[in-house]
């Protein structure tokens, strides 16, 4: 939910029940065979169980599917089941009750975690869990959802954080598919890939002897724009062809025209035949003028896998009949799935990917060989999701008489502590480019700056007085080329589990990767400059976690 809210969309605006339905019905008349209710939040609408039983009437319509927040899931299902509604997608982006009442800006957890145990004791299998990672906010809690697949029928599903009106996008923020796989092979190396269908959203993974699995949308880091089946109508009734374009249709407008049916195909296969070969890149996504994500409703899909370009047969006249998509209603939204054809292999996103110029992106690890993590549903201790921490009015390193003293942390309980710092190295155009391209006479500056910063967390209480020795369980150091500055941008992220924070050894490990990428260019220019050295998160502690906004 957006900070500052969102507009309510007056209710004459919104489509009514029989306008979903006439909808619904000239999809489904055309193929389509999956609709899913989406949001905003579908169950809301005290229309919904019985637009879920009218839906489960239509002649053709294999999947009603729902994605909720799930604080009425608990309290619907039975109702809803019985209508027909065949799957469930629940969003939650967070395991810490506090956090997720920063994120929803309501209370609520104890309801969606009861919606999930209700869907699973009525049988549905699998349960997806939709969540949406976000660097500083809830990247640390990767390998809790997991652990929830262990015993129970989930896919829970890594969502990489996408640009949408209202949410601030910031690419620093935004957790890669490749990051967040590297995080769970660390804690287990045996996950494997599972096969999937061409035109998927998700690249499904299970780690062997867990009930659930686990799932990656990767639309940031490698777009499936290649086999997108997808369309989506909004609660207002504008037809959506890509998530992340602004172009819409109001099919509302043309039905309460006393549009017919011929014509309102026409004009669907209009919308779909101006669908892109792919969405814009992440960065010019985020300065387009979109929709926020919870006013996009109704979602359609068509089964198989066809390619998204073309989108239509052109044997069909009127260019619908070979409409491939998936709709969605969003409640606020709609999706609707049609196949039929032999799956065809796109080759627009290898020509794509050719032409892209290549990012180098490095990361390193130091591990421990810990326990498994158990997660239970259970509320932790309150969690500060933003925001400073507590203060002192007093240094803690210096006693009564002002002398720089050690605390004492032998009578702290040992909790589970967590850090990430990063900072910035200006290089200079030159520079950078000879570290791009790994010309440097030294070497790979990016290697040896990763090898720095863990060594420099294993450090720490050498270089730093007063600092307590940490038996540090992991450390990551990741360096990412920004073209934009001509810079490398450090993140180091320490785990450990004792009385004290490991902030420290973050902070030291940014710093001294950035200090030796410093070294390995400074023959080549001495403009270089580091900058933004600081803490980006921690938790755990008697102060409670910080998260930088």
């Amino acid at each position: 939910m957006p900070e500052e809210g969102v507009p309510l969309t007056p209710k004459a605006d919104l489509l009514t029940t029989e306008e979903i339905l006439t909808l619904a019905r000239l999809f489904v008349k055309e193929g389509v065979d999956k609709i899913r209710l989406t949001g905003g939040e579908p169950l809301i609408r005290p229309d919904v169980v019985d637009i879920v039983a009218q839906l489960h009437q239509l002649e053709g319509l294999r999947t009603i599917g729902i994605t909720t927040n799930g604080i009425n899931l608990a309290r619907l299902l039975p109702q809803l089941q019985e209508a027909g509604l065949s799957t469930i997608n629940i969003s939650l982006d967070t395991l810490v009750p506090a956090k997720f009442e920063f994120i929803v800006r309501r209370k609520g957890f104890r309801k969606v975690m009861e919606g999930i145990h209700k869907a699973i004791e009525l049988g549905y299998s699998p349960v997806k869990v939709n969540c949406v990672v976000m660097r500083g906010l809830n990247e640390d809690e990767l390998l809790d959802f997991v652990a929830l697949t262990e015993g129970l029928p989930l896919d829970v599903r890594f969502i990489e954080y996408m640009p949408f009106d209202g949410n601030k996008w910031n690419f620093k923020k935004m957790v890669s598919y490749k990051e967040m796989l590297d995080t769970l092979r660390q804690q287990w190396p045996e996950l494997e890939k599972l096969p999937e269908e061409e035109s998927s959203t998700a690249k499904a993974f299970k780690i062997p002897g867990f009930r659930g699995r686990v799932s990656f949308i990767t639309s940031m880091s490698e777009h499936f724009c290649g086999t997108c089946n997808r369309l989506r109508i909004t609660a207002d009734g504008n037809l959506k062809v890509c998530l992340f374009g602004n172009s819409e249709v109001s099919l509302r407008d043309h039905l309460r025209a006393g549009a017919s049916e011929e014509e309102l195909l026409r004009i669907i296969g209009a919308a779909v035949g101006r669908k892109k070969r792919q969405h814009a890149g992440m960065f010019n996504i985020s300065q387009m003028k979109n929709r926020p994500m919870i006013l996009i409703e109704l979602f359609l899909m068509c089964q198989g896998s066809p390619p998204a370009v073309p989108s239509i047969s052109f044997r069909d006249s009127l260019h619908v009949q070979g409409l491939r998509h998936r709709v969605s209603f969003s409640s606020q939204m709609v999706t609707l799935w049609k196949g039929g054809w032999p799956p065809q292999i796109p080759l627009l996103a290898q020509r794509w990917l050719a032409s892209a110029l290549p990012q180098r992106h490095h990361s390193s690890h130091l591990d421990s060989d810990a326990n498994p993590k158990c997660l239970s549903p259970e509320p932790r201790a309150p969690a500060t999701p933003s925001g400073p921490l507590p203060t002192s009015d007093q240094l803690t390193h210096v006693d009564r008489e002002g002398q720089a003293a050690m605390v004492d942390v032998g009578g702290k309980p040992d909790t589970e502590r967590v850090a990430v710092a990063s900072a910035v190295v200006l290089l200079g155009p030159v520079a950078y480019k000879l570290v791009q391209e790994n010309q440097l006479k030294k070497g790979d500056a990016l290697v040896v700056a990763q090898l720095a910063g863990v060594q420099a967390a294993k450090l720490t209480s050498q270089l730093i007085p007063l600092c307590h020795h940490v038996a540090l369980s992991h450390v990551q150091v990741q360096l990412e080329l920004d073209s934009t500055r001509h810079a490398v941008l450090v993140r180091a992220s320490c785990r450990a589990r004792g009385p004290t924070g490991v902030e420290m050894e973050a902070l030291t490990s940014a710093a001294v990767a950035a200090l030796a990428l410093y070294d390995m260019c400074k023959a080549v220019s001495r403009d270089i400059v580091l900058a933004e050295i600081k803490l980006v998160s921690k938790t755990g502690g008697q102060r409670g976690d910080f998260h930088r906004t």
